[in-house]
This record gives C-alpha cells, sequence and structure tokens, in this order.
C-alpha cells in the first residue's frame, strides 16, 4: 500500500513542484502550530494542539525546538468536556502581552468555546488563564468554536474561527481583543459545500493591500486508521479580499463561501496532508507559511505529524510554495 500511496503522492509534485519542508530538529511532532518571535531577545516559541496547549522554544525556526512544557496545566476553567485538551493555539503580541487563544471542544462535538491565556514573558508557569472570549457553540449552531484567529484591521480586532457545519466565521472583538463584541453576531466568510470534510483552521494575513484567507481542507486526521482517498486528505488553500469581512475569492474569482478555495499546498513526496497552518513574517526568511504534515517515511498516526515551514512567493498577488 505505502509503494502505491507514494506513487500516487508523486503526481502533485510534479504538476506543483511544491518545495520539501525545510529542516526541522529537536522536538519536532507538533500538531496545529502557532508561532512567535519574543520581542525581548528574537527567540522563537511554537505553540501546538495537546498537553494543554504545549510549547517549545528555539533560537532558530529550523531548531533544535526544545520543550517548555504547557500553557495551562490545569486546563482551562471554560466548563466543555475537553477542557483539558485544549486545540488549535493563535499567538500574538498586543500592548506588551502574549496571547494565546485556544480552542475548548472534543473531537466530533459541536459543544466549543474558544478560550485564552496571556503571558508578558511566554515563561513556564506565567500564564494567566482568562476562560472564554464568549465566541461559543452548541448543537444546532451554524458554526463551531474551535481553530480561532485573531487579526487586527486599523484599530479594529476580528476573530475567525469555525471547522465543518457552516466551516469559517468571523465575529469582531472588543479593543483590547479579550472578548467578542458586545451584541455583534458571527458570519460567514467561507463554506464548502462540494465535500464531507472541513474547511477549518482559518488563518487571515494582509499583504499589499489585500487580506488573505487561508485554510485548511480535506480530512485531517486518524490516517494510520482510515486513509482517504487521493485528493481527499488536508491541503492548504487560500481566498484573497480587498476587506477582512467578507467577499473573499480564488484565484478563479469563485467566491470563498460558495466552496471557493486556491491550492497553496498539497501532498507531494513524502509531504502528505499538510494542513493546520499560519503565516508569518520573519526577519531573516521573510514571509513563510508555517504548518504540521505526515512525513510518510515516519508514520501516519496524528502522533507523527511534524513542524513543516516554507518561504512564501507571490504572483500576480498570488502565494504560492
Amino acid at each position: 500500500m505505502l509503494q502505491a500511496l507514494h506513487a500516487l503522492l508523486a503526481l502533485p509534485a510534479l504538476a506543483y513542484a511544491y518545495a520539501s519542508p525545510e529542516s526541522c530538529s529537536g522536538e519536532c511532532v507538533v500538531s496545529d502550530p502557532g508561532l512567535i518571535r519574543r520581542e525581548s531577545d528574537g527567540k522563537y516559541f511554537r505553540f501546538s494542539t495537546g498537553n494543554e496547549i504545549s510549547y517549545a522554544s528555539s533560537d532558530s525556526l529550523s531548531g533544535p525546538w526544545d520543550v517548555i512544557g504547557s500553557v495551562l496545566p490545569d486546563g482551562s476553567s471554560i466548563d466543555l468536556d475537553g477542557n483539558t485538551d485544549l486545540w488549535a493555539p493563535d499567538v500574538h503580541y498586543i500592548d506588551d502581552t502574549y496571547y494565546v487563544f485556544y480552542a475548548v471542544s472534543t473531537f466530533g462535538s459541536q459543544d466549543s468555546a474558544i478560550g485564552l491565556a496571556t503571558s508578558t514573558t511566554m515563561e513556564l508557569d506565567s500564564w494567566t488563564d482568562h476562560g472564554s472570549i464568549g465566541v461559543e457553540s452548541e448543537s444546532g449552531k451554524l458554526y463551531n468554536s474551535i481553530d480561532p484567529n485573531l487579526i487586527k484591521v486599523g484599530s479594529d480586532y476580528y476573530m475567525n474561527f469555525g471547522s465543518f457545519y457552516d466551516d469559517i466565521y468571523q465575529v469582531p472583538m472588543n479593543s483590547a481583543a479579550t472578548k467578542k463584541s458586545s451584541g455583534d453576531s458571527a458570519y460567514n466568510i467561507a463554506y464548502n459545500a462540494t465535500t464531507d470534510h472541513s474547511e477549518e483552521g482559518s488563518y487571515m494575513y494582509e499583504y499589499d493591500d489585500y487580506y488573505y484567507l487561508f485554510f485548511s481542507s480535506g480530512a485531517c486526521c486518524d490516517y494510520n486508521v482510515d486513509l482517504p482517498s487521493p485528493g481527499e486528505e488536508y491541503k492548504i488553500m487560500v481566498c484573497r479580499s480587498k476587506s477582512a469581512t467578507g467577499d473573499f475569492v480564488d484565484k478563479d474569482g469563485t467566491a470563498c463561501a460558495e466552496s471557493g478555495g486556491t491550492p497553496v499546498l498539497e501532498s507531494h513526496g513524502t509531504t502528505y496532508g499538510p494542513g493546520g497552518q499560519g503565516i508569518f513574517d520573519d526577519p531573516t526568511e521573510g514571509v513563510i507559511i508555517y504548518y504540521h504534515y505526515i512525513n510518510t517515511d515516519i508514520g501516519y498516526a496524528d502522533d507523527d505529524k511534524q513542524f513543516g515551514w516554507n518561504k512564501l512567493t507571490w504572483t500576480d498577488g498570488w502565494p504560492s510554495v
């Protein structure tokens, strides 16, 4: 089976000539990574799903990555199942404070909420849990409150989030970016009605007067149990808009809210199912995309997911790896 899979994975590599992930040393097993560089000393910090938000540090994007521990070793104060198995960290530096947004849920459940932890140093045991930011879901809602991503637009903040159901939503935040703005309702910005799998893991990035909505599409997990049909596995897609709040379209002009999306990174070579991505302005490498992926030479289990990153190049206003 593996020989046949490797042959299939080689096809996108020939068609799209995707770059292989840059090298990684130290602790390279991650899921849904979040990345930031500390202002005071230039050290990199990488956050990931599991272990109540595990995090590690390095002097280089390529490592070696040294595990620090857990952001919230006692779990979240949010009273939901899954509050000791926190997901999908999104990290920012706001007003001399480091923010880590996280999701509380259980796999396959719509009972979910987005929480916030903060620290002024990112050192171990320095984090304060603030609980829910007011973005919450329950059975029957149009959206699922996981996979948070904050973006600042001028003086305003917006939270992008979602997975399955009607996929990716957005809601305005308060001026401190700590709570959903009072009275504002979430609205849909990306939805794919043509697949059984989700669009999720959104990450919005401003570049050259456009807002780019990166997201993961396809089957994310349990490849060692149920390998999806070729092309149905995780991949990274993008749409763009002149506005951060809507009307995103792909390279062909198809609306992102109507099943649009242009591929940025797909399976190729020994790289399988890349996703859970973010974008980072690195002072040395320039704009990079970081993500998790399966290295087919290592294994297909969720615990085998590796940290990857590549430089982004831009052609006619569209990013590529």
